[in-house]
């Protein structure tokens, strides 16, 4: 094995790992405001999307495992952003759906995409670009879902 393999500034995972963190971050002030964390703002954007959805449904969304969202679920709730109910058809199944405080969320989020592209755009980096590497990051996201689903 070639030593050149292991070092750092030659994997393709680190830049991503690294992008997403400083993206991550980047969001952390226009949140603060909003008294929210990042994945939390997933779960609102997935549900003022589409409200109502299944625990299951949100976890397949934002591609989490359930253990990992049900405490999530927990503190916004205890936020009152949202609301979780058992399903009246399906016992098993938790219905979660967004309080009128979490709805109104909404109109404050709007602006921040924007702000973030405007953070991500320079010169040399174009929207073209940034449209370009979110599909090929959607298609990776989509083959190692696929690649995962058969190791389990």
């Amino acid at each position: 094995m070639d030593d050149a393999q292991l070092k750092l500034s030659n994997q393709v995972c680190f830049p991503i790992y690294s992008a997403s963190r400083l993206i991550t971050k980047a969001y952390k002030p226009y949140l603060d405001e909003m008294g929210i964390t990042y994945p939390q703002y997933l779960v609102l954007m997935v549900l003022w999307e589409n409200d109502s959805l299944s625990v299951n449904q949100i976890t397949e969304k934002l591609l989490l495992n359930t253990n990992t969202l049900s405490p999530l679920l927990k503190r916004m709730e205890r936020m009152q952003l949202l609301q979780r109910n058992r399903s009246e058809s399906d016992e098993r199944s938790v219905i979660v759906q967004l309080t009128e405080k979490g709805k109104n969320l909404k109109d404050q989020a709007k602006p921040i995409p924007d702000q973030l592209i405007k953070i991500l755009l320079t010169e040399n980096i174009k929207i073209s670009d940034v449209l370009q590497l979110k599909e090929m990051l959607n298609e990776w996201i989509k083959i190692l879902t696929e690649d995962n689903k058969n190791l389990e």
